[in-house]
């Protein structure tokens, strides 16, 4: 059985094409006009292995579809759209997109970018290793030390006091990526390079997206960081709380 598909486009044309496009990769695809569609087909059936979203949809719009799907999914999600604004980017990413593809696109990049992400997915879900590798990333919690903060990279889990916190896996594997060099400096593209696995040809500013999204979810105060922190002029750093 092939890798799951669904394709959220209100163009037919466009639709039509990414299916057959898919179907030759070896995807099995579903299709929705709507993103209300999507929401119901997502709850009655469960999540595929990749979801590809356009922005200008009828009804409810592409952000606000990411964002539901995220409530209750961790499923890659690229997004697909003639809109290429930086602001239109950076938005979609906030609202929980792991890449943004421009139209008109080529397949071999849609199909190159969907890889990635998955190889990614399967990577942060492998739970059985030898040995885990523990990272503990905030000892002392609002001052309750029986609420740490730990990575286990092996098995793709961050927990706050033994309950699993919800990252995508893209926010999985840029803190793993820091995690890996723990108080050492990692610049925007080096992490592009290894987290989007030279896929991304964007805006660098996709990190900060993603790092903005992680210190919300491991962060005492995110908007005072002190687990990934920002070296100005040169990328971000991790800096375990012990």
């Amino acid at each position: 059985m092939g890798a799951s598909l669904m394709i959220v486009e209100d163009d037919a044309r466009v639709r039509g094409a990414l299916r057959l496009a898919m179907e030759d990769e070896g995807y099995e695809i579903t299709e929705a006009e709507e993103a209300e569609d999507a929401l119901a087909q997502l709850r009655d059936n469960g999540a595929p292995d990749v979801i590809i979203v356009d922005l200008m949809l009828g009804g409810m719009d592409g952000f606000t579809c990411i964002r539901e799907i995220r409530r209750e999914h961790d499923v890659p999600i690229i997004v697909v759209s003639a809109r290429d604004d930086t602001h239109d980017v950076v938005a979609a990413l906030e609202a929980g997109a792991d890449d943004f593809v421009t139209k008109p696109f080529e397949i071999k990049e849609i199909t190159a970018r969907m890889r990635a992400l998955r190889r990614r997915a399967r990577q942060a879900a492998e739970r059985e290793a030898p040995q885990e590798n523990e990272v503990v990333l905030d000892a002392d919690l609002d001052g309750d030390e029986s609420a740490p903060v730990v990575l286990w990279p092996d098995r793709g889990i961050v927990a706050r006091g033994g309950e699993e916190l919800h990252l995508t896996h893209t926010e999985f594997r840029v803190l793993c990526e820091l995690a890996e060099t723990p108080g050492r400096v990692l610049s925007r593209s080096v992490l592009l390079d290894r987290v989007w696995d030279r896929g991304f040809f964007g805006d660098e500013r996709i990190v900060d997206v993603h790092v903005r999204r992680l210190r919300t979810k491991i962060e005492r105060d995110p908007s005072d960081p002190s687990i990934v922190v920002t070296v100005r002029g040169l990328g971000y750093r991790l800096d375990p709380q012990r």
